[in-house]
């Protein structure tokens, strides 16, 4: 069981980084899973100055709360820019969410890992549920395209 910022088993607080222009199925389910690990998750919705988002964070942040259900009292949703470690330290959240689709992004994503560990938070990788193991932020806006200029 991870545990957060004070040490203390069931008291841990996570962040689940990332763009989500847009929300995915897939992120749907990595949020659904960890809000029942963690006491906590932040869906923390990132500024990423090397993509083009479609919205601004705090647009995306409020379409995202307005997407999760109620009874997820355990989950809220962010919008921020800087290094995620920053969020967690200032926040308390001891471990960084992220989702894993495939090899590429494992690899990707461990060696953002170990940077972040390097800096005092640790990850946990969530392995993407095999149905939606191919979806991403990209296939769908390029899907959208295809259906708004079709």
């Amino acid at each position: 069981m991870p545990h957060g910022s004070t040490g203390d088993l069931g008291s841990a607080r996570a962040v689940y980084p990332g763009t989500f222009d847009p929300f995915t199925p897939g992120h749907w389910s990595v949020v659904d899973r960890s809000r029942r690990i963690f006491d906590h998750v932040t869906v923390l919705v990132a500024v990423n100055d090397s993509k083009q988002p479609s919205q601004a964070a705090g647009a995306r942040a409020q379409e995202i709360r307005g997407m999760l259900p109620a009874d997820w009292r355990n989950v809220s949703v962010a919008a921020w820019h800087g290094l995620t470690v920053d969020y967690c330290r200032r926040h308390g959240c001891g471990v960084i969410v992220r989702g894993v689709r495939n090899p590429a992004d494992g690899l990707r994503e461990s060696e953002l890992g170990a940077m972040n560990e390097a800096l005092g938070v640790s990850t946990l990788f969530v392995p993407a549920q095999p149905e939606l193991a191919t979806m991403s932020s990209t296939v769908i806006r390029t899907l959208r395209a295809g259906r708004a200029g079709g």
